[in-house]
Formats: structure tokens, C-alpha cells, sequence
């Protein structure tokens, strides 16, 4: 097995949960596809980021089954991880800035790979939903009241990747958070998971920011 670090991305505010991520730094150690793959399936985790250029900033992405153009969870913990100003990624160029102990990336809602935003009345039934059956990507959340600050709508969500990869629910999800953003038009405080956060800011054009804590 080649060398890779672990990062928990978009952690609650007291350092707990976040989404694991595997990093390679290295990404020369597999150089091929098909080698990544089999090491981003070897590993587990809901996705894993080889890094090509650390200078640059250039990654590439992998779930247990397939590639990425892009995705917000690798890119917010490689960022805070190789401590880069933008990242390349397949799908584009993303920017990256720190405020405190968050670390933000820009992106486009089309770079996100497909997800079905299934909106429910409140966050207890978004609680007591089971793991539907494999088929489709789907991000379930409510509106909440609570938030960090006023300027965030809060959102309770989770999200159920329904790849048939050992992953059947994902404890954070920037992508998702990206498009949900897209789609309501304004800053969120996601809460995901067992307690995991997100944040996330449309800007002026036409870019949405996704932030969170990073912990190893």
C-alpha cells in the first residue's frame, strides 16, 4: 500500500465528526487510473485525493468506484492539508482562502457531480430516514433554525450516495452543499451527518464558496 495522511473535513465546531478523507501525496505512486482506483477501493473512504503538482495545487479525485471532476470534501481537506491558494482539478480551477479555522474553496454548481435534493418538513424526519436502496444520489434536508450566525439559513441534512461501494451514507457532502446553495440562493449552515458542518456563500459571480473545519 502507498503512503497517504487522513484528514476529517467540515467538523463541528468542537472538533468532533467530519467526513474522512485519504490523501496521497505522492500522486506519482500511482500513476495510472486503474491504479488509483484500486487504491481509492483498497482504502474505503468516500473519496480519496492523489495529489499531481503539490506546488500547483493539481489533484484528482476518486470514490471507491469512480473518478471526479470535482468534489468539495477533497478539495476544502487538501487545501487545508498542502496549504495551496488554488487547486486544479478536472473540472476547473478552484479558489481557496482561510477565515479563522475555516477553509473556504470557490466552485461551480456544474462542476458538482448529479444529485437529487429531496426536501423534507423538518429535520426529524430527515433524522428518521433509513438508507434508501442503491440507484441514485440523494441529499435529504429540512430547514432549521439553528445557525452560527444570522446571515446562514440553517439546514439539517444527510446524504445517501447509493453506489453499492460500502459507503451508504456520507457524513459530510460539499458538492451537495454546493448545489443546495445554487438552488436556494443563499448562505447555509448544513449540519450533516452525526454533526458535521458546512458552509457554504453564493457570490457575485456566479461562484459558490464551501467552507469547513479540518482536523487530522
Amino acid at each position: 500500500m502507498i503512503d497517504f495522511e487522513v484528514v476529517r473535513v467540515f467538523c463541528g465546531a468542537d472538533g468532533r465528526f467530519g467526513n474522512r478523507l485519504g490523501v496521497v501525496r505522492d500522486g506519482a505512486a500511482a500513476a495510472s487510473r486503474e491504479e488509483r482506483q484500486a487504491v481509492a477501493g483498497e482504502l474505503g473512504f468516500s473519496e480519496t485525493v492523489f495529489v499531481d503538482d503539490a506546488a500547483r495545487g493539481v489533484i484528482d479525485i476518486y470514490t471507491p468506484t469512480t473518478r471526479l471532476p470535482f468534489a468539495g470534501h477533497p478539495c476544502v481537506g487538501t487545501a487545508w492539508l498542502v496549504g495551496v491558494s488554488s487547486l486544479v482539478t478536472a473540472a476547473g480551477t478552484v479558489s481557496v482562502r482561510r477565515d479563522g479555522d475555516v477553509t473556504w474553496v470557490a466552485a461551480r454548481a456544474e462542476w458538482a457531480p448529479p444529485r437529487t435534493l429531496r426536501e423534507y418538513a423538518s429535520s426529524g424526519e430527515v433524522d428518521a430516514l433509513e438508507v434508501p436502496p442503491p440507484g441514485e444520489w440523494i441529499y435529504a434536508w429540512a430547514r432549521t433554525d439553528e445557525s452560527a450566525e444570522a446571515s446562514f439559513q440553517g439546514i439539517r441534512a444527510r446524504g445517501f450516495p447509493g453506489r453499492s461501494d460500502g459507503i451508504d451514507e456520507d457524513e459530510a457532502t460539499g458538492a451537495a452543499a454546493l448545489l443546495l446553495t445554487a438552488e436556494l440562493g443563499r448562505p447555509l449552515l448544513v449540519t450533516q451527518g452525526r454533526g458535521s458542518q458546512i458552509f457554504t456563500r453564493p457570490l457575485a459571480d456566479g461562484l459558490i464558496e464551501v467552507g469547513g473545519r479540518v482536523s487530522r
